[in-house]
């Protein structure tokens, strides 16, 4: 490293000790995994927690830049500027090692980071309730704190490396291999997964490909894979009204029907699907949709009789009519 720029690395590590938050006088408990998906490149993180909305201090992870997880007595800053100096360029490792030097506090960390680049880094302080430790792979870490058993990171470690799917699907195995082993010796209230993609196209809203909490549950993880398998519906949603956007009719209706075998009788799903094959002229198809999503609530009738006036449908009272089942009058 050039001797100027390793000078302005040391003052700005340096400076974040200024900007260290109070030691919480209670431990976030967490076990927790920071991945890349070598094939996708995209970057995400894991958590499951005894301790209300884990999700709003622990996970961090931004597009093209790196993936974070700070727990134990946490210190949010390790997220924020751990996220900061991997963005300039600086690597995983050099990122912990600098902060860690900065914090007073270090021993009562626990902190997993990665990079863009694949770089894995993470740090268990000495002073970590036990069971604590943590685990590192090939682009990704498992760590925990607290936890009942010993045996929790290496199974989050196998597990992931064993599972099959997407990031999301491989980090949630990771959680469930490490509830299997009795996880929190507390119990169990919050969980949270971020997954967002290995590039930035500047468009943070579409680089988050999932981005979700359980703040209080007495299942976290059942009702997080729960809400995973929704995501996945609605993303399908969105590539199906992309696919019409492009004028690819049968790609918009296969998202479609993906949508709606991941979540078989959702009203709003069923709806739209319906109001676009109606776009397309295909009514008799729509008609069984629409109907289900009637039986539902039968307010999904009022909302029809609204899409003319915002482009949606033609403004046609005979179709309308056939729609909703009201008496067409001239």
């Amino acid at each position: 490293m050039p001797r100027l720029l390793a000078c302005l690395v040391l003052v700005s590590f340096s400076a974040v000790a200024a900007e260290r938050a109070p030691v919480p006088r209670r431990p976030v408990h967490t076990y927790s995994i920071v991945a890349r998906d070598p094939v996708t490149g995209d970057l995400g993180v894991a958590v499951q927690s005894h301790w209300f909305s884990v999700g709003s201090t622990v996970p961090w992870a931004e597009a093209g830049v790196g993936a974070v997880a700070t727990q134990s007595f946490v210190d949010p800053t390790y997220g924020k500027l751990g996220l900061d100096f991997m963005r300039a360029g600086r690597s995983a490792p050099e990122t912990l090692k600098g902060l860690l030097a900065a914090d007073v506090a270090s021993d009562v960390r626990q902190v997993g980071m990665v990079d863009a680049r694949g770089h894995v880094a993470a740090h268990t302080g000495k002073n970590n309730i036990a069971a604590a430790g943590h685990l590192v792979g090939e682009g990704f870490t498992v760590q925990a704190n607290m936890m009942e058993k010993d045996t929790v990171w290496p199974a989050m470690a196998k597990a992931y490396r064993e599972a099959k799917g997407d990031l999301a699907e491989r980090m949630l195995i990771a959680l469930e291999a490490a509830e299997a082993q009795g996880g929190d010796i507390r119990g169990k209230q919050s969980a949270a997964l971020i997954v967002v993609s290995g590039t930035s196209t500047g468009r943070p809203w579409a680089d988050r490909r999932f981005d979700l909490r359980v703040e209080d549950h007495p299942e976290p993880l059942k009702e997080l894979r729960r809400l995973i398998n929704l995501q996945r519906a609605y993303n399908a949603m969105n590539e199906g009204d992309l696919a019409l956007e492009r004028k690819d009719t049968d790609g918009a209706l296969a998202a479609y029907s993906t949508a709606a075998k991941l979540a078989p009788g959702n009203a709003e799903m069923l709806f739209w699907h319906a109001i676009s094959l109606v776009g397309l002229g295909r009514v008799d198809e729509a008609m069984p949709l629409l109907n289900k999503a009637y039986a539902a609530d039968p307010r999904w009738k009022q909302l029809v009789t609204r899409l003319p006036a915002a482009g949606l449908l033609p403004n046609d009272p005979k179709l309308l009519g056939r729609l909703t089942g009201a008496k067409v009058t001239r």
